[in-house]
């Protein structure tokens, strides 16, 4: 099985080795057959689509898989990106994966990559939490595990969900900087930078449209917590000290405890002892 990324949104963006596999494979599957329909009509490939999506992903991947198996090749596509990511393809691979079936990848445009590189937000270290959950206590739960978080955050958004979701941000996130990334690669791509709580006041009315990637800045980490006085660490080791422990563990002990350098804290409690 070929795993297929297709174009987030411009088709000139799709890999000629993206087509060349769409018109070598047995089949495709496709998470809407009329998205990559059109899709194939572009680039003129004439290929059999099965349909694989969120609600048919048990019985149409366990008829996939035995085609798999009896020597046919499938490419898997979504509508757009890279197929797994937030996507009901993530089963059909792990299934592939536990029935041995090989699998090759042809790499594709990824939306939550692409925004992350045009928001200007650190990129060293992110997390990707894909769509919110619809359910209130889960949705809850996700975003009060969040709000320490120091890494760039990255969200997919629908537009008819985007007010609500930027209310909760400006109440949990404040004045935090924002990115609102919409219709990456098509005519009226835009990045909007701004904060959690100026996105509710100014888009709070549903006013943006298209697909959304949020990119969300981290919490600034939490300060360094300042040692304890050398005298107060050197009271600590003697009582380690009086404990049996040598002068070297004692003070590694008291500098773990406190803060302090092992080799101040030593040199303190020799001299004391001395």
């Amino acid at each position: 099985m070929y795993v297929v990324g297709t174009p987030i949104g411009n088709l000139g963006d799709f890999s000629p080795r993206g087509v060349q596999c769409l018109a070598d494979c047995d089949f495709i599957a496709a998470e809407d057959t009329r998205v990559t329909g059109n899709l194939l009509r572009h680039f003129g490939v004439r290929k059999p689509q099965v349909s694989y999506h969120e609600h048919n992903r048990r019985e149409s991947g366990e008829s996939i898989l035995r085609r798999l198996l009896a020597g046919e090749i499938c490419a898997l596509v979504t509508d757009a990106g890279m197929p797994a990511i937030s996507d009901p393809g993530e089963d059909l691979v792990r299934a592939c994966h536990a029935a041995g079936v090989p699998m090759e990848s042809v790499p594709g445009p990824v939306a939550f990559a692409t925004a992350l590189a045009l928001s200007g937000f650190p990129a060293g270290r992110f997390t990707f939490e894909g769509f919110l959950s619809v359910n209130r206590r889960s949705r809850k739960q996700q975003l009060d595990a969040l709000e320490g978080e120091t890494r760039t955050m990255l969200f997919y958004e629908a537009p008819h969900k985007l007010p609500a979701t930027l209310q909760e941000f400006a109440l949990r996130f404040g004045e935090r900087p924002l990115a609102i990334v919409r219709e990456l690669t098509k005519l009226h791509e835009e990045v909007i930078c701004t904060t959690c709580a100026a996105a509710a006041e100014r888009y709070g009315e549903g006013t943006l449209k298209g697909e959304m990637v949020l990119v969300l800045q981290g919490a600034p980490p939490p300060a360094p917590e300042q040692p304890q006085p050398l005298e107060a660490a050197t009271a600590l080791a003697e009582e380690y000290r009086r404990q049996g422990n040598s002068a070297s563990e004692a003070a590694k002990r008291a500098a773990q405890a406190t803060g302090r350098k092992k080799s101040e804290i030593y040199l303190r409690l020799t001299n004391d002892e001395s």
